[in-house]
C-alpha cells in the first residue's frame, strides 16, 4: 500500500553537523555515539541522531536500572499484564480488569510547576486510556524542598494548581495521595503521578500486534516545538539556575484530552485498532519505536501528513516534539474512513501518516527526501545496559531509644509539635482544590475528612460502577527510612501500601511503582538502588504483591545534591462489597481501643525524633515480613467479619499520632488508659506491621487474635469530645485546628 504526501515547500534551515560533541549534548557518551556509527555503518544524520539519542536516554532505555528490574516479582495470580506496555492489567473478577500505573514528571515540574504538573497527570491517564480502560482515579505523591527555601512556595502553588486544573477539567477525580517536605529536595521537587482505569479483561488494547501492509495514523492535538528533548532532560541532573530548559517543558489542554479520551473507546468498541501507542516521552519516536518494535514490523512515515501547528518544522522537530494529547494507531487496512469519522466527530485531528513493512526499518520522508532510515531491533535491542559500579549502603548506629525522652511540653505538648509539623500537617488546602467526587463513585476521601458526601481511609476507595464491589488504592514510601536502609526502606513501602489497602478491609492485590534517585554513575547512588530494589522485591514476593508496571526517574540532583531515595509505590486491592470497608474514623462513643502488633519503641528515623529532638539518625525501623503479612489478614478478616469498626495503619508519628487521626477524622475523642513507663518510644515509635481498631465487641476481638496468635493490646475507650490521658487532655476541637492551620497559614505568605 502507498500513501502519497503533498509536497510542502523545505524551510531553509541548515542542521547543525553531526559531531561527537553534539552527540555529547544529546545525552550520547561517545562510546554510545561509536555504537550507533556501528549500527548505521556510517555517520547518522541531525534526525538519526535525535532519535537514538532519545530512545537510549535513561528515560527511556532504563540503561542503568534494567537489569536490576528483572529481579522483581511481575507474576501472580491476578496479572495479566505486567511491565513492558503502557501500564500493567490486573483481573478484578466479574471479567472485569484494573489497569494502572505511576510517572514521574519532576524536572518540568521544577523548571515550569503548573505545565509539568499538568502534563504530567495527562500522560499518566494516557498510558491507561490507550489500554482501553477508562481512567477512573487520579493519585499522586508529591515532594518539596523545606518550607523555608525561597522556591518551594512557588512550587508547591503551581504544581497542585497543574494537577487540580487538569485533572478536574478532565473529569477524573484525585482521590489520594501525599505530600513531604525536606530539604534534599530544595532543587528538585518530586511530582509522580498515578492512573487507575477500569476495562472489560476482553477490551484490553496493546502495542504490539502490527503486521505488514497496516495503515498507520495519527491522531489527537497537532504537533507543535513544546517538549523536544524533554526525555533527554529529564535523564540528567540539574545545574543550578536550568529554569533555561523552560522550551523542554510540554503544554496541556485537559479539554482536548477528554475529547481523547471519548474518542479512543469509542473508536475500540469499533473494532478497527489492532495496536496503539500514546506518545508520551519521546513523542511520536517512542510511539513508532515501540510499535515498530513489539510487531516486529518496519515503518514508513510521511511527515509532511503530520497535523502541525507551526509553519516550518523540519523531521527532527516532529520527532522529538513532546506535543501532548496525541495518539499512534495502526488500523485494519479498510477501516481509515470508519476511523475518521470517529475521531473527527470528537474535534480531533485524524491523519494517515505512513504504513507497514516487513523490514523492520524506521523510514521517514518529508519534503521529498529521506530524513532516517534506521533498522529497528537494534535501536531496542542493542541500547546500552550498564551494570554500574554500587557501594553498598552504609548502615548508620543504632540509638538508644531510652535517651530520647519526652521533651518539657510533655506528652500532649509534644503531639501538638507533630501534627503541626509539615509531613503530618492536614493538606486539606491541596486536595480540596482537587475535584474527588466527579463520577460519584468516591468512597473515601483523600485526606483525613468528616462529611457526609465522603469518609477518611487508609486507603482511597472507589466503587466500580453498578457493582457492589470497590477498588483501593495508595501510594506509599518513606524516604527518610530509604536513605537510612535502602534494603528496610523498600521493604516498608510495599509493607505501607500492603497495610493501607489492608486497613480498609480489602484484599491488597498489585503494585506500580516510581523509582526517584540521584545520579546512577555515583556507586553510593547506585548501591541505593540496588538495595532498595532487593526490599521491594522481598516485600512484593513475602505479601503476594506483585509489581505490574512502574517507572524509573534518576539524575534527580542539583549540583550534585541527591535526593533522598524515593522508590514511591502505588497499590491497588479490591474489596468485594464496598459497605464492609472500614474508615479510620472513630464511629461511636463506647467502641473499645486496640493495637495489632508490636511496640518496641522504634525512634530511630522517625518524625518524633526529628521534630523534637532537631535529629535524622538512628535506622530505619525493621520490617518483619512475617508479622505483616499475619497482622494485616487477621485485621482485614476482623473487618470483614464486623468485629472492627474502625481501622488506621499506625506509620509517621507513631501510635499517638494514629489516635489523634482518628479522633480529628470523627470529632470523636478517647480516654487512653494504657500508660507505659518509657512514653516517647511507646507513643511516637514507628515500629511497623501495627494498627489501631476500634470495636464495640472486644471480647470476639480478643478471642480472635489468641486463636491468630496475633499481638493485641488494649488502650482505651472512645466517648466525648476531648483527647486525654493520664489526666492530661486536649479538645479534639484544637487538635484540629492544630492540625489544619500550618499548610495554610503557610501558603498564605505567597
Amino acid at each position: 500500500m502507498t500513501n502519497v504526501a503533498v509536497q510542502k515547500q523545505k524551510p531553509a534551515l541548515a542542521e547543525p553537523a553531526v559531531t561527537l560533541e553534539l552527540a555529547k549534548s544529546f545525552g550520547l557518551s561517545e562510546s554510545e555515539f561509536k555504537l550507533v556509527q556501528d549500527i548505521l555503518g556510517r555517520q547518522p544524520t541531525y534526525t538519526e541522531l535525535g532519535i537514538f539519542s532519545v530512545m537510549w536516554s535513561e528515560h527511556c532505555s532504563y540503561k542503568s536500572s534494567r537489569i536490576h528490574l528483572k529481579k522483581l516479582p511481575t507474576t501472580g495470580k491476578c496479572v495479566i499484564q505486567g511491565p513492558g506496555e503502557n501500564a500493567g492489567v490486573i483481573d478484578i473478577g466479574d471479567g472485569q480488569a484494573a489497569v494502572f500505573k505511576m510517572e514521574s514528571h519532576n524536572h518540568p515540574s521544577y523548571i515550569e510547576p503548573y505545565q509539568g504538573a499538568a502534563t504530567g497527570v495527562g500522560g499518566i491517564m494516557r498510558d491507561v486510556f490507550t489500554m482501553g480502560a477508562r481512567p477512573i482515579a487520579n493519585l499522586n505523591a508529591l515532594r518539596f524542598g523545606e518550607p523555608s527555601h525561597p522556591k518551594t512556595r512557588s512550587l508547591v502553588k503551581g504544581v497542585v494548581a497543574g494537577i487540580s486544573g487538569y485533572g478536574n477539567c478532565v473529569g477524573v477525580p484525585t482521590v489520594g495521595g501525599e505530600t513531604n517536605f525536606h530539604k534534599s529536595y530544595n532543587g528538585n521537587n518530586l511530582v509522580n503521578a498515578m492512573t487507575v482505569g477500569l476495562a472489560d479483561q476482553d477490551k484490553i488494547y496493546y502495542a504490539r500486534g502490527a503486521g505488514v501492509g497496516q495503515p498507520i495514523v495519527y491522531v489527537g492535538s497537532k504537533t507543535g516545538r513544546d517538549g523536544i528533548h524533554g526525555a533527554t532532560m529529564a535523564s540528567a541532573e540539574f545545574g543550578d539556575g536550568n529554569e533555561e530548559n523552560r522550551p523542554t517543558v510540554q503544554v496541556g489542554d485537559p479539554f482536548t484530552e477528554k475529547l481523547l479520551i471519548e474518542a479512543c473507546l469509542e473508536l475500540m468498541q469499533s473494532d478497527a485498532i489492532i495496536s496503539i501507542q500514546d506518545m508520551g516521552a519521546a513523542g511520536l519516536t517512542s510511539s513508532a519505536v515501540e510499535i515498530a518494535s513489539k510487531g516486529e514490523v518496519g515503518v514508513v512515515m510521511n511527515l509532511d501528513d503530520v497535523p502541525q501547528r507551526e509553519q516550518g518544522m523540519v523531521p527532527y522537530e516532529i520527532m522529538l516534539s513532546e506535543s501532548q494529547e496525541r495518539m499512534l494507531m495502526i488500523l485494519k487496512p479498510g477501516s481509515e474512513d470508519k476511523a475518521r469519522a470517529i475521531i473527527e466527530k470528537w474535534d480531533l485531528d485524524f491523519a494517515v501518516i505512513g504504513y507497514t513493512t516487513d523490514d523492520q526499518r524506521l523510514k521517514l520522508n518529508m519534503y521529498g527526501e529521506c530524513w532516517c532510515d534506521i533498522p529497528v531491533p537494534p535501536l531496542v535491542d542493542q541500547s546500552p545496559l550498564y551494570d554500574r559500579p554500587s557501594v553498598a549502603p552504609k548502615k548508620p548506629a543504632a540509638i538508644d531509644d531510652a535517651a530520647y525522652p519526652l521533651s518539657s511540653a510533655g506528652l500532649m505538648g509534644d503531639l501538638k509539635t507533630l501534627l503541626a509539623c509539615p509531613d503530618i500537617a492536614s493538606k486539606r488546602w491541596i486536595w480540596e482544590q482537587y475535584d474527588s467526587l466527579v463520577m460519584a463513585e468516591t468512597l473515601f476521601s483523600p485526606g483525613i475528612a468528616n462529611t457526609q458526601a465522603l469518609k477518611s481511609g487508609d486507603a482511597a476507595l472507589v466503587k466500580i460502577p453498578n457493582m457492589a464491589k470497590a477498588l483501593a488504592m495508595t501510594s506509599d514510601v518513606t524516604p527518610r527510612y530509604v536513605e537510612a536502609d535502602p534494603y528496610e526502606g523498600g521493604k516498608q513501602a510495599v509493607a505501607e501500601s500492603w497495610r493501607n489497602i489492608t486497613a480498609t478491609g480489602s484484599t491488597p492485590l498489585a503494585i506500580t511503582n516510581n523509582l526517584n534517585f540521584g545520579n546512577p554513575e555515583k556507586p553510593e547512588i547506585m548501591g541505593q538502588i540496588v538495595a532498595s530494589l532487593d526490599g521491594i522485591s522481598d516485600a512484593c514476593r513475602a505479601l503476594d504483591y506483585p509489581i505490574v508496571s512502574g517507572n524509573v526517574s534518576l539524575y534527580n540532583e542539583t549540583s550534585g545534591r541527591a535526593i533522598q531515595p524515593t522508590p514511591a509505590i502505588g497499590g491497588v486491592g479490591v474489596i468485594a462489597n464496598a459497605e464492609q470497608a472500614a474508615g479510620l474514623a472513630f464511629p461511636a462513643t463506647g467502641h473499645t481501643l486496640f493495637v495489632v502488633g508490636d511496640t518496641k519503641g522504634h525512634l530511630g528515623q522517625s518524625l518524633y525524633l526529628r521534630e523534637i529532638h532537631g535529629k535524622e539518625i538512628g535506622g530505619a525501623p525493621f520490617v518483619d515480613l512475617v508479622a505483616e503479612k499475619k497482622n494485616g489478614d487477621f485485621v482485614r478478616a476482623q473487618i470483614l467479619s464486623g468485629v472492627v469498626s474502625a481501622c488506621h495503619d499506625v506509620s509517621d508519628g507513631g501510635l499517638f499520632v494514629a489516635l489523634a487521626e482518628m479522633a480529628m477524622a470523627s470529632g470523636i475523642g478517647c480516654t487512653i488508659e494504657h500508660a507505659p513507663q518509657n512514653a516517647a518510644p511507646f507513643w511516637f515509635g514507628e515500629d511497623q506491621a501495627r494498627y489501631v481498631v476500634t470495636t464495640d465487641n472486644p471480647d470476639d476481638l480478643v478471642a480472635a487474635a489468641g486463636k491468630a496468635g496475633v499481638p493485641l493490646l488494649k488502650l482505651g475507650i472512645t466517648h466525648g469530645d476531648i483527647f486525654a490521658i493520664d489526666g492530661v487532655s486536649v479538645s479534639v476541637a484544637d487538635l484540629i485546628k492544630i492540625n489544619e492551620s500550618w499548610l495554610p497559614d503557610y501558603m498564605g505568605g505567597l
